[in-house]
């Protein structure tokens, strides 16, 4: 059914409140309304500052529709780098877990392009576990609620391949200063990284180092201008690191790996 709708004034009212692709929003909308009232709905929805993928029920991530529920973490598309950067490091048949996983929306690419030996992921948001679990049920991804590695089969501990985590590393005081769409709509959990942002990226690094086995690698994502103390938070447990750049996802991913036993170097 195609919904009535005077289309030059509907993307002239998402201009208006600050909608930067509002051709394409416009579009959205349209085709997600079943009914001009539903229409009208939507839109007063996302001119008051919701995402627009809450009121889709869906964000692309990598040519692939995953299912966002409200208050989830909506995937962004520089978090893609993660998953070049862990398919670059991850050998055949990887023992994987994704960490502070939100949509699992990286989990999704992971399972199609590393072809796991096994993968699981992890949120402490139950609203994003749930939303998980439902875009990973059909690909045989097990999503465990819990804080990091806690809730891990204590049996994989020291037998990760790859660890993936784009954990919250947002400085507490500029969580503020986030675009009110993310800063009103998305869990608190998934954006404030403590006072400098690295609070949870160092209770990540240290369960790292514990849980991967030798050789295996760790990938998240981090802000440019926390790299070098990243990396020496990495460093002090044990982990030696590389950091990658994407110009045009504006993205970067910093790698780390557990040396061997033979203290072979990344």
């Amino acid at each position: 059914m195609t919904v009535p709708v005077d289309r030059a004034a509907l993307v002239a009212r998402l201009r208006a409140a600050g909608c930067v692709y509002a051709e394409d929003e416009a579009a959205l909308l349209v085709a997600a309304a079943g009914n001009p009232a539903a229409l009208a709905a939507l839109v007063e929805r996302r001119v008051a500052g919701q995402p627009l993928e809450h009121l889709l029920g869906w964000a692309e991530f990598g040519g692939v529709r995953v299912a966002v529920d409200p208050g989830v973490f909506v995937p962004r598309a520089r978090s893609l780098l993660l998953v070049s950067a862990a398919v670059a490091v991850a050998g055949p048949a990887p023992a994987v877990a994704e960490l502070c996983c939100g949509s699992g929306a990286l989990s999704i690419l992971l399972a199609e392009r590393l072809e796991p030996r096994f993968l699981a992921a992890v949120d402490v948001d139950p609203a994003a576990v749930a939303c998980a679990g439902r875009n990973l049920a059909g690909r045989g991804v097990p999503v465990f609620a819990g804080d990091l590695f806690e809730p891990l089969p204590a049996g994989w501990r020291g037998r990760l391949d790859l660890v993936v985590a784009n954990a919250p590393y947002v400085p507490t005081e500029a969580v503020a200063l986030m675009p009110a769409e993310a800063r009103l709509h998305e869990a608190r959990v998934a954006l404030d990284g403590g006072p400098d942002g690295l609070a949870v990226l160092r209770r990540v690094a240290a369960g790292a180092a514990q849980w991967l086995a030798p050789g295996g690698h760790l990938v998240v994502e981090a802000g440019a201008a926390q790299v070098d103390g990243l990396r020496g938070v990495l460093a002090a447990v044990g982990l030696a690191s590389s950091v990658v750049h994407d110009g045009d996802l504006d993205a970067t991913a910093v790698t780390a790996r557990r040396e061997s036993p033979g203290g072979d170097g990344p």
